[in-house]
């Protein structure tokens, strides 16, 4: 009868492997950190202009809404206000003529451009003379430059 070798060592045996370490060289970290940057620097030129974009939304929303307070203030006052008067008579009671014969507060402050400044406001409108004109001088903020906007110009 054939025995098998049988251990009886209290120790288990402990097989000779490779060790494989897991993880990043600095360089490996290097090159990625690279990778990522330039992406982000990608993402941030692409989305600066999707911001102009959406400033330019931002005003045409801004005209839509102050053109309809502004036909609300005609609707109670019989007319609109004087150029001289401008938008704070959505806001304040003018005191100068022409004075309305009814007035209402219609907007509690008067909203701003997207970079912050006032819009401008006419009245006759400098294309069409029977109706108010708003105006946003763009991001650079100066009159008669290419980025100024007008709610007369034909979207």
């Amino acid at each position: 009868m054939k025995t098998t070798p049988h251990h009886s060592s209290p120790f288990p045996i402990i097989k000779k492997s490779k060790v494989v370490h897991a993880g990043f060289t600095l360089l490996e970290m290097v090159i990625v950190l690279g990778i990522i940057a330039m992406i982000m620097g990608g993402a941030i030129f692409v989305m600066k202009n999707i911001s102009d974009s959406g400033a330019i939304t931002v005003v045409d929303g801004d005209f839509a809404s102050i053109d309809n307070a502004l036909q609300a203030y005609r609707n109670n006052a019989g007319n609109f206000p004087s150029g001289q008067q401008g938008l704070m008579a959505l806001v304040e009671k003018p005191s100068s003529a022409p004075r309305p014969r009814r007035w209402i507060q219609i907007m509690d402050q008067l909203p701003k451009d997207p970079w912050g400044n006032e819009y401008v406001y006419k009245y006759p409108g400098s294309k069409n003379r029977s109706r108010p004109e708003l105006i946003c001088y763009g991001k650079d903020g100066l009159e008669g430059t290419e980025d100024d906007m007008s709610s007369q110009d034909p979207r």
